[in-house]
């Protein structure tokens, strides 16, 4: 069974402070503006909220899906050390170019099928886990239409 949070209380915190900062900043797009660049022409498809799969444990955030990127940002700050030693905190984030996708494979939970999880490999054989959507099946299309509109697009202009 993957553990998605300490207590629900924390998740909930969570959630609460995620759709804060999402009415605080004006929206989705913006917030996904405000995280990470934005190119010229990139549009934000959707966006889910679900976990990151990490040497940690799962990190709770919001997966961004753009007509150029993948890009997962956490709910909450975490905190690290500087080179300096002093402590930071930062929001945990990642960000995969679709023309880097391989492939978005899709796995569950056998004794648990309700639990689905969703796989990104990389061209450079990196493989990033999430799981815990709010609706997987929509989150799936979204992705595998963007990486497949991306291909159809690298594929006619070269």
């Amino acid at each position: 069974m993957v553990k998605l949070g300490n207590k629900i209380s924390e998740t909930l915190k969570g959630k609460l402070t995620l759709g804060a900062r999402i009415l605080q900043v004006g929206g989705v797009k913006k917030v996904f503006r405000q995280f990470f660049s934005v190119s010229e022409g990139e549009r934000l498809l959707k966006a889910c909220q679900c976990y990151l799969s990490t040497t940690s444990g799962p990190i709770a955030g919001l997966l961004f899906i753009s007509t150029h990127k993948l890009a997962f940002c956490s709910e909450r700050s975490i905190q690290l050390s500087s080179p300096e030693g002093k402590s930071i905190r930062v929001h945990y984030k990642v960000v995969i170019p679709l023309e880097m996708i391989q492939g978005a494979n899709q796995s569950e939970n056998t004794k648990k099928p309700s639990q689905k999880y969703m796989e990104i490999v990389t061209m450079d054989g990196f493989d990033f886990w999430f799981m815990g959507f709010l609706n997987y099946k929509k989150a799936f299309k979204y992705v595998e239409q963007a990486v497949s509109s991306c291909r159809m697009t690298t594929t006619a202009s070269t």
